[in-house]
Parts: C-alpha cells; sequence; structure tokens
C-alpha cells in the first residue's frame, strides 16, 4: 500500500517512485546491453556477415550479452611497462617465487620442453621464462570474458580501437573453428589467452596440437603451450646461436647517446658505430663489430645500465614490445638455467 504523498507538481510520490525505478530499470538494462543498437556495432556485424559468412542471429546474441568493462580501459591506459622503471619492473617478474615455480615447471615438463628445442631451435629456458611471465606457469590466465575485452577496446578505446576489432573478428574465427563458445573463453583485459597469453591472431597462426591429439589447447594442455611459444619464437625469427642481450658502460652519457638509447626495439647500429659514439664494446665481440644491435637504457634506484640488445631479444619484443618485458623475460631465464644447474637437473 502506498502513502499518498503528494510533490509540489501535485503528483502523488508513489506514481513519481513507481517512473523512477522504471527509468532505472531501463538504465541499467542499457548499461548490460553495451552494444546492442549501436550503429558502429551493426556495421560490424554487417561486415563479418558479408565478409565472414557468419550467422546476423549469432551475432547479435553474442553483442547483447557483451558487457563494456570501464576497468579494462582504465588497465590498458596504465601499462606496468610505461608507469615503472626497469628496477620496479624487475622486481615483480624476476622474483624467487617465480623462478621456483619454473625451475619446477621445467621439472616436471623436461621431456616436452626438449622436444621443443629439438623441434623448433628454441632454448627451452625461453619459453620456460615466457610461460613464466604470462601467468606464473598456468595460475594467473585472466578473469575477462575475452569478448568483453575485446568488444571494450575494440569499440570503446578509440587508441587502439582498429587493432582490437581486427583481434575481435580473429577471435570470432577461432572460437568458429575451434568449437568454442566465445562467451566461455576468458583470458586478460587485453584479450590474451592460456599459458602463454596467445592474442586471438597469435594462435590462429602460431598455435600448434604438440600432442598431436587433434586439438590446438593453450588453455589447459602444457604440452600444446610449450610448443606453440616454441613455434611462435621459430616463426619470428629466433636463432639461437649467440649472445642475447650485453650489459655494457659507456664512456660518458653525452646527449647524443642519451638520444639514440631507447630509440629502436630492432638492431639499429653496428658495435662499431657505437663503439664511435661511446659505447665500451666488451673484447670478447671485439672480431665481431660489423654486428647489428640496440642500445638500451634501464632504470635503476641511483641511475641507469646500459645494455646491447641482439637479434634474439628483438624477438622476444615480437611477444611483448617492450624492453622491460624482455630483459624481464631474459633475465627471468637465465636465473632459472643457472638454478636447474645447480641442482643437478640439466644435461
Amino acid at each position: 500500500m502506498f502513502f499518498r504523498m503528494f510533490g509540489p507538481n501535485g503528483k502523488s510520490f508513489s506514481s513519481l517512485v513507481i517512473g523512477a525505478l522504471i527509468c532505472l530499470q531501463l538504465s541499467t538494462a542499457y548499461a548490460v546491453n553495451d552494444y546492442v543498437g549501436r550503429p558502429e556495432v551493426d556495421a560490424y556485424i554487417d561486415s563479418l556477415v558479408a565478409e565472414h559468412d557468419f550467422s546476423r542471429q549469432a551475432l547479435e546474441e553474442i553483442f547483447r550479452e557483451a558487457e563494456k568493462k570501464d576497468k579494462i580501459i582504465e588497465l590498458m591506459s596504465r601499462p606496468a611497462e610505461r608507469r615503472l622503471q626497469w628496477h620496479e619492473y624487475r622486481k615483480i617478474l624476476v622474483d624467487q617465487p617465480r623462478v621456483k615455480l619454473g625451475l619446477k615447471f621445467w621439472q616436471e615438463n623436461a621431456a616436452t620442453l626438449a622436444r621443443a628445442e629439438e623441434a623448433y631451435g628454441v632454448d627451452a629456458a625461453i619459453i620456460v621464462a615466457i610461460i613464466g611471465v604470462e601467468t606464473r606457469y598456468g595460475r594467473i590466465t585472466g578473469s575477462y570474458r575475452v569478448v568483453d575485452a575485446l568488444a571494450t577496446l575494440g569499440f570503446d578505446y578509440p587508441p587502439r580501437a582498429k587493432f582490437f576489432l581486427s583481434e575481435l573478428t580473429q577471435f570470432l574465427l577461432l572460437a568458429r573453428e575451434e568449437g568454442k563458445s566465445p562467451m566461455s573463453l576468458k583470458g586478460s583485459y587485453a584479450g590474451a589467452m592460456g599459458y602463454g597469453q596467445f592474442i586471438s591472431s597469435s594462435y590462429r597462426n602460431y598455435a600448434v596440437d604438440f600432442d598431436e591429439d587433434g586439438v590446438r589447447d593453450i588453455w589447459s594442455n602444457k604440452v600444446d603451450a610449450i610448443g606453440s611459444v616454441a613455434n611462435y619464437f621459430a616463426r619470428h625469427g629466433w636463432q639461437g646461436d649467440s649472445v642475447v642481450t650485453q650489459k655494457v658502460s659507456v664512456i660518458e652519457a653525452t646527449p647524443e647517446i642519451l638520444e639514440v638509447a631507447n630509440s629502436s626495439l630492432k638492431p639499429n647500429k653496428t658495435l662499431q658505430q657505437w663503439q664511435d659514439l661511446g659505447v665500451n664494446i666488451p673484447a670478447s665481440m671485439s672480431g665481431d663489430l660489423e654486428r647489428s644491435a640496440m642500445l638500451m637504457r634501464m632504470g635503476q634506484p641511483d641511475g641507469a645500465d646500459f645494455w646491447l640488445g641482439f637479434d634474439d631479444f628483438y624477438v622476444i619484443t615480437r611477444y611483448n614490445h617492450s624492453r622491460l618485458y624482455a630483459m624481464a623475460v631474459y633475465q627471468l631465464s637465465e636465473t632459472i638455467r643457472e638454478l636447474r644447474a645447480q641442482s643437478g637437473e640439466a644435461e
């Protein structure tokens, strides 16, 4: 029973409450169905139907359920690689718990890692480190629905909308090809999935059925995950026959040195050219001065270290386009390798 209270315009308070509740319900429904009826979403659906022969009804059902996640936009706008100095970043990813988990992962999957190393020519330590950095060996694979992440970034994050709309298309194709429900797959805030955190295009291009059971499963199958990471590195040009990165000193941190350090992820000058700029090239490399490298300035609490990065270092950055990330992967791999040797596990 409503109390008959009237507002200043003469309408009963109960009527105002009912109206407000209806408006609230409508606004809540619209908030949940973030992508229903938006012109750009309708145009995207049109393109998928025309170009990839998707069912319009199925796509409309997906976008009716998909939700915009503001937290994803917040996370995308402030990645750790932009916020942290090297010494801060390293402390997070090259930590003792992760190193110990890496050694255990290597011990438990030694045969598969050795087979991947033989098949693809990719260092087992690098494969172990990648999976460790990405998901702590499958312990943290992401809690966002991939469709929510990619829809949010594709339709509501203009700086990278083109890329993430492309990944959304790749994801929908992946789900259809692999017989997966698009609404069931979860991953990171950027839509990366499984042990090695493959984005959808990487899954379609580089995931492999390494245990030959007829399924490419990077979500729960360690064998496929290991083979897929190895294949990714091989396809991106991993050489594995030379030094990855080398710590160096500079005669003086001149403005010219500071300008070119961190200017490229790809090797962009020969060792001779770096030497001419004032980089002290180690004697062990004095006979290879035509080899190309890039120079990195890595922030420390009391200044900075300088490192040279070579071709395989560049390959690591193809997994994540960050020198901090690549250095963390490499140093984690070397730390785990050393611990394995100390434990007597290494052959």
